[in-house]
């Protein structure tokens, strides 16, 4: 038979806070959120705040209400019970918050026994096994599946080679773009210098107009802004199109573009775009501006969204595992990108910008952000 959950003292408690733990308790369920806490907006302010307390509720800010998937994030980190008695030898920070996380569970959240890492109720695939596979036989179950996040890592292949080529640290990818970057940028501006780019050249050399060097920053930009609009049209389009129940190859491809991200968001191997299956999607883009533009302007186009690029994969993965201080642009960016993961995977598609959900209509509503986290 299975263990049933482990029993905590206060003074147990108090030891494992005092060593830097973040714990949450509500109907004497006990919760770690030790490893999490600096990954939701405001966390690692609101761990420099409680320095000194004996427990602390992981959540900070007045009561708000918390998404489905929210609620159900939080079992993945549950410990054990507080021993019977003991409930009151705990002065929690922020009484109000720990009333609201008590109140989930009135409003009939699925509490299992206790937490079993391996395999939850819930759970519709294997985890000890790939998963690319798998995900194709979930059918019309699939889209909710993929929907509610888990904070576990992901395999994809059997192969131990594809499934290198399919994770990568961040800074590989900061390491290998960068200086591509660089090289391009300089190779574009002097071939500019040279003054032979004329634009409309191949229509008729009377009107064509002339491109110089001093113009290279502007088309640069150019390119960047082009990106910027292409990465929320492949997010929204492409990434969060809802495949066919009925189409194993469809539901696969969806996992394997952007699926697996929502199903695991803080799988810091997946964060980011691995260069070599990236190298091939770059390279198609720079094909296409070269069938559309001269050779030249094409790719000082290039160079610039390749740019951007770069600076939207940093600031995605800083979204997921930086700590940007409260009030700060780069704060409201991670609790908006945080929002689109957990509760408004339809909508709020911008990651370096929201900009571009402004025009399309798809911005998360900004009175959310005040009523829940």
């Amino acid at each position: 038979a299975t263990a049933g959950p482990r029993s905590f003292s206060a003074a147990e408690v108090r030891a494992r806070c005092a060593q830097g733990a973040c714990l949450v308790s509500c109907h004497r369920r006990l919760y770690d959120l030790s490893g999490f806490v600096r990954l939701h907006p405001g966390g690692e302010q609101l761990l420099r705040r409680r320095a000194g307390t004996d427990v602390s509720a992981a959540l900070d800010g007045p009561p708000h209400r918390h998404s489905a998937n929210a609620r159900r994030w939080l079992e993945q980190y549950y410990v054990g019970e507080i021993e019977p008695g003991d409930e009151q030898g705990f002065a929690a920070p922020n009484r109000a918050a720990v009333a609201q996380l008590c109140a989930w569970y009135r409003d009939g959240l699925w509490v299992p026994q206790y937490y079993n890492h391996c395999l939850l109720p819930q759970d519709l695939v294997d985890w000890q096994k790939p998963l690319l596979w798998q995900v194709g036989y979930l059918g019309e179950k699939y889209d909710e599946w993929v929907h509610q996040p888990v904070d576990r890592p992901i395999r994809l292949f059997h192969s131990d080679f594809f499934e290198f080529l399919s994770k990568t640290a961040w800074y590989v990818v900061f390491m290998v773009w960068t200086p591509v970057v660089l090289y391009l940028s300089w190779v574009s501006y002097t071939s500019l210098a040279q003054g032979n780019t004329r634009l409309f050249s191949s229509f008729t050399t009377e009107y064509s107009i002339p491109i110089h060097k001093y113009y290279f920053p502007f088309i640069f930009l150019v390119g960047m802004i082009l990106w910027s609009l292409l990465e929320y049209l492949i997010h929204r389009f492409i990434f969060h199109m809802k495949p066919p129940a009925s189409n194993y190859y469809l539901i696969t491809l969806h996992f394997l573009l952007h699926g697996q991200h929502h199903k695991s968001p803080f799988d810091s191997s997946r964060l980011v775009f691995p260069p070599v299956p990236a190298s091939l999607v770059i390279g198609f883009f720079y094909g296409v501006l070269r069938l559309l533009l001269p050779e030249v302007l094409g790719l000082a186009v290039f160079v610039g969204g390749l740019c951007g690029y770069v600076i939207y994969d940093m600031m995605h993965y800083y979204l997921h595992y930086g700590s940007p201080k409260k009030g700060t642009y780069l704060y409201g960016l991670k609790a908006y990108h945080v929002k689109h993961h957990f509760e408004h995977q339809k909508s709020g598609f911008g990651i370096s910008t929201r900009f571009w959900d402004y025009p399309f209509r798809t911005l998360i509503p900004e009175e959310t952000f005040k009523k829940e986290d």
